[in-house]
């Protein structure tokens, strides 16, 4: 029995890759949303160890409590979403908090910094959970589209995430770092025009998330879920712990691996001058190549692809070996020499395909595991993993100036490839929990 909301989907406007036709909405708001937040996500740290003078312990505590803190909100960002704004409400609040933050870091003054970190935080936790579960709303329950959907929508992230750092990364490390900070401003207010113009193509997913149950009383009480949804959930907080642990890893990009490219990298390729926020674009970049055929994997195999536990347990395992592949470079580089970008580079491929097995996959999975009253809140929890993983490579790049580079490297490449063999050994048990 089809929902009621398929009346809309038929009288939409015609797809997106043979998507619904809201896909294209939220792909290009997430696009600039994205690009607002890596644009100045990439000099972030630079600017408080080059600008603000902070040693590399403070700026890597700030840079861990500020994106940790972006990946916590969601969970109150969803819970308010789903007990009072409703989703779409929600994004477009959020939105508009995110780039009031950014034009109040464009002010110079040391409280404006704060400031401005402290409502992208809030505007993030609004905006986050919430355009994902429109994205997972826009599918009929067991629509097999909805792994390859995502990924086009991972797709729009990192599209955003590959442009924001190297404009806004340029425009600060080159010009001014207040004015990369306000062109990060800039490039949210482009996402929300795009959202509210293209409110009309989301009314499907809409109208499917007005017609679930509402939440009441306390959410999550035992005497609403059923044992079923029970596991299901503990299924979610399973994953949720190898996803910190993968995050862990991968989010140092922003923060030990940034430094290291500002100190160790030598900064030009074929001629070209590099900027150390430039290779935070190089993990984006990489994604936009390869979602199309991760996409086109996962619909092309069908029931026969590997199970969202086992695509988490590859996903430590990438990660893993790229920083084995970075330790190498970091005893070079601890030798005084300047090593080539292509080291990062090669690192953030290996990266990538860890990435794609993980984060769209845990997006889908997460809007097909929750009990449907709940989804919202269960979204934010999922992006926990997030929070986790960012305050642990905040804290990773305090130790870059005191610990051995291939030391500091070599223990986060045995956590993730240890983390990779237990998941393995958990893929049947957590498939269990469910529930086919």
């Amino acid at each position: 029995m089809q929902p009621p909301a398929d009346s809309h989907q038929q009288a939409a406007p015609k797809g997106f890759f043979g998507h619904p036709a809201g896909l294209s909405t939220l792909f290009f708001t997430e696009m600039w949303e994205r690009f607002s937040y890596y644009g100045m996500r990439g000099f972030l740290i630079l600017y408080m160890t080059k600008a603000l003078g902070f040693t590399d312990q403070h700026a890597g505590q700030v840079y861990g409590n500020y994106v940790g803190s972006v990946w916590l909100t969601p969970i109150l960002g969803g819970l308010i979403a789903d007990r009072w704004l409703g989703h779409y409400r929600s994004v477009l609040v959020g939105g508009i908090i995110i780039a009031l933050g950014h034009f109040t870091l464009a002010f110079h003054a040391l409280p404006f910094f704060y400031t401005g970190l402290f409502l992208i935080v809030i505007g993030t936790g609004l905006l986050k959970p919430n355009v994902s579960t429109l994205v997972g709303s826009l599918y009929d329950h067991g629509d097999e589209r909805r792994d390859a959907g995502f990924s086009i929508f991972y797709m729009g992230i990192n599209l955003g995430a590959f442009l924001g750092p190297l404009i806004a990364g340029y425009l600060a490390q080159q010009v001014d770092w207040h004015l990369g900070f306000a062109c990060a401003g800039v490039g949210m207010l482009l996402g929300l025009t795009q959202y509210i113009l293209g409110r009309r193509r989301l009314q499907p997913a809409i109208d499917r998330l007005a017609a679930r149950p509402k939440p009441t009383g306390t959410p999550g009480a035992p005497s609403s879920l059923t044992v079923e949804e029970w596991k299901r959930i503990a299924a979610v907080v399973v994953l949720f712990v190898f996803a910190s642990l993968f995050w862990g890893a991968y989010e140092q990009a922003g923060s030990t691996l940034n430094l290291f490219a500002d100190r160790y990298v030598h900064l030009e390729l074929l001629g070209i001058k590099l900027y150390a926020s430039w290779f935070v674009s190089i993990q984006a970049a990489f994604v936009i190549l390869l979602s199309p055929g991760f996409a086109w994997l996962w619909v092309r195999l069908g029931p026969r692809q590997p199970s969202s536990p086992a695509k988490f347990a590859l996903a430590l395992m990438f990660v893993g070996l790229a920083f084995v592949l970075l330790m190498p470079a970091g005893a070079l580089a601890q030798g005084g020499v300047k090593v080539s970008p292509l080291w990062l580079v090669g690192a953030y491929f290996i990266q990538e395909l860890g990435e794609l097995c993980l984060s769209p996959v845990g997006l889908s999975l997460v809007t097909k595991l929750s009990p449907v009253r709940l989804v919202g809140l269960l979204m934010g929890v999922f992006f926990l993993s997030n929070a986790v993983g960012n305050k642990l490579a905040g804290w990773s790049a305090g130790f870059i100036s005191t610990v051995p580079l291939p030391t500091l490297f070599g223990v986060t490449a045995a956590v993730t490839l240890g983390a990779a063999v237990i998941m393995a050994l958990l893929i049947r048990p957590v498939r269990g929990l469910m529930g086919g």
